[in-house]
């Protein structure tokens, strides 16, 4: 069994310069026969964490940890009261439960549901909506005030999506939430459902669509078979991973996990890191490691110029953390979890120059070296799909309105192509206004304000860093494609 914990060890953030964490009850359960202490609201993976136990299981190359925080990687996965396979980071810590690292595979269970019997629950709706970030709320939000019946699903147990963990202000005009931090966001949009009365289901997950587009969507305790007459899918996105020798130790994590860990939890991903990556993402998150206390001791960028915004560059060397171009890592070194990280200098072919190498000694290595779409539900409904590397991955083909080759069947944010909030928001908008007119027929008022959306949405991609964008969007429209034939079910 893993005893990688130190006795009293918690690292859990108690002053933050702009989030305030409210930790009243504490909630203790058992990890390998030791007693944990988690609280009301935080997940198994955070509060094993925030206790100083970073390896949640033993994998084919040695110790492993959670990479993505979000239940798509296989490092969380440990086994809860006898249920195995569990994804710590999305099961909530409950009191007296028994969680155990699963060190080898478990005998095969051969049961149509691990919990047994649950309950079963028919909907019939207007609107299906599958995630509950921003696009999927903005799209929900735009068909519900339009008069249909909605329901959103998402895997997760709070919604949000990326926005929860976000504690940056946003650019832009008072209409797309400029001025308001990342979490404030997600608040609004969440509030304005709930008084429209949008039905959210968490912790639920859309396993799959049907004969007759009828989808299967569970949760732990009830299963839903969903009958909608227009869906939008808004997945959102997972954490890219580069390859190096030591990339699967615990403490080598997408950018997004440790967000999760500090802004959503208030839990400190470590004490001194690396972060791969001068994007926006790489450059955001640095500054927000710092202020959960957390030493970064540099930004490492491959190519010979930042990615990101000047401004977010400017505020992380404003308080002294080198942005070193032309670098990347080449291994990571420790034995159950990063403890020194060596990184060097590249040629112009991006392969690292012998005797450059520099060794930081850190306990925490961060990627944030890109997204890839996720929308394996598209694919399995049957949509016509294309590879984009200016979209980030695997897409499906859409039009202006974001409806894809499957009438009634629209996307929308980071499952579209890898962007911003704000255009997820906007996607979002223009998907929920499209399904409402699928629904209820075409109509002067929303022709005009989808129009006037789909025109905000086309200024927010006027900066040199959506050319890529603009360009990936013109190879994926259905137009491109209307001679092949659409796609029915």
């Amino acid at each position: 069994m893993i005893h990688n914990t130190a006795d009293n060890l918690d690292l859990r953030i108690k002053d933050h310069p702009i989030l305030e964490f409210k930790r009243n009850t504490p909630i203790s359960f058992i990890f390998n026969g030791k007693k944990i202490i988690g609280y009301e609201g935080e997940s198994i993976a955070a509060a094993l964490w925030a206790s100083g136990i970073k390896v949640f299981r033993k994998g084919a190359t040695g110790p492993e940890g959670p990479f993505c925080m979000i239940g798509y990687c296989s490092g969380c996965l440990v086994e809860v009261n006898g249920r195995t396979h569990v994804r710590a980071c999305q099961e909530l810590v409950r009191p007296n439960i028994e969680v155990k690292s699963m060190d080898k595979l478990p005998k095969p269970l051969f049961r149509r549901h691990h919990l047994g019997d649950v309950e079963h629950v028919d909907l019939a709706v207007d609107l299906m909506v599958v995630g509950a970030g921003p696009a999927g709320l903005s799209a929900a939000i735009a068909a519900a005030e339009n008069g249909l019946n909605v329901v959103v699903f998402d895997r997760h147990f709070r919604a949000g999506g990326q926005l929860i963990k976000q504690t940056h202000k946003f650019f832009g005009s008072g209409e797309l939430f400029g001025g308001k931090r990342g979490f404030q966001i997600a608040g609004e949009l969440l509030k304005r459902a709930n008084e429209l009365g949008i039905k959210v289901f968490l912790g639920t997950s859309v396993y799959g669509c049907f004969k007759g587009r009828v989808f299967g969507a569970v949760s732990s305790e009830t299963s839903y078979v969903v009958k909608p007459k227009t869906v939008v899918v808004s997945t959102g996105a997972v954490e890219r991973t580069l390859v190096f020798p030591g990339n699967t130790l615990p403490g080598v994590m997408g950018a997004g996990a440790a967000q999760t860990l500090m802004n959503e939890y208030g839990v400190k991903p470590g004490e001194r890191a690396i972060v791969v990556g001068a994007g926006n993402v790489g450059l955001i998150v640095s500054y927000q490691l710092m202020q959960a206390g957390v030493k970064v001791l540099a930004i490492v960028e491959i190519r010979d110029e930042i990615g990101g915004w000047m401004v977010h560059a400017a505020k992380v060397r404003r308080i002294g953390i080198p942005i070193l171009t032309r670098h990347t890592v080449v291994r990571a070194e420790g034995n159950n979890h990063v403890e020194r990280v060596v990184v060097s200098m590249v040629d112009e072919r991006y392969k690292p120059i012998p005797g450059s190498e520099k060794v930081f000694d850190v306990d925490l290595l961060l990627l944030a070296v890109g997204l890839t779409p996720e929308s394996r539900l598209l694919a399995q409904m049957g949509a016509k799909m294309v590879w984009s590397s200016e979209l980030g991955g695997y897409v499906p083909y859409r039009n202006r309105f974001m409806e894809t080759s499957i009438p009634g069947v629209f996307v929308a944010g980071d499952a579209s192509g890898i962007e911003e909030a704000t255009t997820a928001i906007l996607t979002g908008r223009v998907a929920g206004l499209s399904a409402t007119m699928k629904v209820k027929g075409e109509d002067e008022v929303l022709i005009r304000e989808r129009e006037r959306v789909i025109e905000l949405l086309e200024m927010t991609r006027q900066t040199r860093f959506s050319q890529r964008i603009v360009k990936g969007l013109e190879k994926v429209s259905l137009n491109v494609v209307q001679e092949e034939g659409i796609y029915h079910y």
